[in-house]
């Protein structure tokens, strides 16, 4: 038996090399492969392309420009004080009228009738009261003579008085017909120019109803639409700057002379009227300008909303290095806020490169790539 063991011990120590033998020769495949890949290299970190601004200080501060007209500031509807047909229309828009011409003209053959009416009861009003005076005189001779009685003189002087009342009346009636007969004829009330026409020949009008409309020259002023949200930050005692559109290089100075109350409902938008310091004569009625104010201010550096980076109450920007290749958060007074823009006050110097996007997601002494475009 034991012989039998001896044998056996040389065959297992034959099967556990081979065992051996068999994980090594897997294991070598391995190891050669991992000697060919090349060793991994430390993981750089990441390079954020960054659009900046380049810093440049200002000193003055432009308020607008905004579109506007130039319109009159005295200007009136004018209408006839009757109802009636129009027959003729004398002038157009852009005419040029003096006070006193003939604008526009209705049908007179019904203001006519009425003042013949007008007339003929005026005759009839003053016979009765010649009669009614005579039968008065009469009666009043005969009352001396004790031939009628006191009931009788009074009676014909009422009627005396009325009649001379009825005569009064009848010529009032005239006179309205005669007023009435001028008013066929519309005319203007002062020089001016015509800027807007209401009415055509052929068309039945009804009293009052605008026919052309008049404006006085002489009196110019600039017009606005400013938005609410700039209305109060707009100075009341500045002087704009006020020029052509169609000749930038023609202007003039305006003043604010009145404020709308309430902002349009629809556009959101107040409207500002400013009167014209003698005004180019190319300032004609209807052109169109521009309007602005620019103020002289303590130098400021002005920069996109969206530099800003504002954490813990603390303003600050991010400033590319002068490499291009970091960025360095330094912080900031803020002189002036706005939905778009903003001033900054200190801070910065002239010429350095201020990051305008993606301000929350750098980090300090991150590495970046500046735009081939600056803002």
């Amino acid at each position: 038996m034991s012989g039998e063991v001896a044998s056996l011990i040389p065959t297992l120590s034959r099967a556990g090399e081979g065992a051996r033998r068999a994980r090594l020769g897997l294991l070598l495949p391995l190891l050669a492969l991992a000697a060919c890949q090349p060793a991994e290299k430390a993981e750089a970190p990441p390079v954020r392309p960054v659009l900046y601004t380049v810093a440049k200080p200002v000193d003055a501060v432009m308020f607008g420009p905004f579109a506007g007209t130039v319109e009159p500031r005295y200007q009136s509807q004018l209408g006839f004080q009757i109802g009636g047909r129009v027959v003729a229309r004398d002038v157009t828009m852009g005419d040029i009228v003096r006070k006193g011409q003939r604008l526009a003209a209705l049908d007179p053959i019904v203001p006519r009738y009425a003042l013949v009416r007008a007339e003929a009861d005026v005759a009839d009003a003053r016979a009765q009261a010649e009669n009614a005076g005579a039968t008065e005189a009469r009666t009043r001779r005969l009352m001396e003579g004790g031939n009628v009685t006191q009931a009788q003189l009074d009676g014909a002087v009422a009627n005396r008085d009325t009649a001379q009342a009825r005569l009064a009346q009848a010529q009032s009636s005239l006179e309205k017909a005669r007023d009435q007969m001028g008013y066929t004829e519309l005319k203007a009330d002062f020089d001016g120019v015509v800027t807007q026409r209401s009415a055509e020949v052929g068309q039945v009008l009804s009293a009052g109803q605008a026919v052309v409309t008049v404006a006085r020259p002489e009196a110019r002023e600039a017009v606005v639409d400013i938005p609410e949200d700039l209305a109060g930050a707009m100075p009341k005692d500045g002087r704009f700057r006020v020029a052509l559109q169609s000749a930038p290089e023609v202007t003039t100075l305006g003043r604010v002379r009145e404020v709308a109350p309430f902002a349009d409902q629809t556009t959101r938008t107040r409207r500002i009227r400013m009167t014209l310091e003698n005004p180019p004569t190319a300032f004609r009625l209807g052109a169109t300008i521009t309007v602005s104010l620019e103020r002289p201010v303590e130098s400021r550096f002005p920069l996109p909303a969206t530099a800003l980076l504002t954490a813990d109450g603390q303003d600050s920007v991010w400033i590319v290095n002068a490499a291009g290749t970091g960025v360095t958060r330094r912080p900031v007074t803020v002189a002036e806020r706005g939905p778009e823009r903003v001033a900054i006050s200190s801070g910065l110097s002239a010429g350095e490169r201020v990051v305008v996007a993606g301000v929350h997601s750098l980090s300090e002494g991150q590495t970046v790539r500046l735009s081939d475009e600056s803002l």
